[in-house]
C-alpha cells in the first residue's frame, strides 16, 4: 500500500477531486495547511501598510492505494492540478506498512475498500 500525499492550490481541490472520481478513487483527506517553498510568499499593501505573506495556503491530500494504483494517483492529481506556475504544489509517495478498519477489524487492502 502506498500513502499519496499532495500538497495543492485551494483553488484547484474540485478539479482534482473530479478527476479522480473518474479513476475511481472516492476517499481522501484534505486538510488546509499553510507552508513556503520556492514561491517564497508575497508583498501586501493594507490601509497603508506593507507586510509580507510567507506562509501560503495550500490543501494537503492523503489518500491510501494499493500499489499497483499509486503512479496512476500520483499522476492524475498532477495533470488536473497543474497551472504551469510556481507554487502549484508537491506528490509524495510513502509505503504504508499495514491498514486497519477500525469498524470491522479488517487488514491490508481490503480495510481500503
Amino acid at each position: 500500500m502506498v500513502k499519496v500525499e499532495a500538497l495543492i492550490r485551494p483553488q484547484k481541490l474540485d478539479d482534482v477531486k473530479n478527476a479522480l472520481n473518474e479513476i475511481g478513487i472516492k476517499g481522501m483527506t484534505v486538510t488546509e495547511v499553510r507552508g513556503q517553498g520556492k514561491q517564497k510568499g508575497f508583498t501586501q499593501h493594507y490601509r497603508g501598510a506593507e507586510y509580507t505573506v510567507n506562509l501560503l495556503q495550500k490543501l494537503k491530500l492523503e489518500i491510501v492505494v494499493a500499489d499497483d494504483e499509486a503512479e496512476m494517483v500520483a499522476k492524475t492529481i498532477a495533470k488536473s492540478a497543474r497551472t504551469g506556475e510556481i507554487g502549484d504544489g508537491k506528490i509524495f509517495l510513502i509505503p504504508v506498512m499495514e491498514a486497519i478498519r477500525i469498524r470491522t477489524g479488517e487488514e491490508g487492502e481490503t480495510a481500503l475498500a
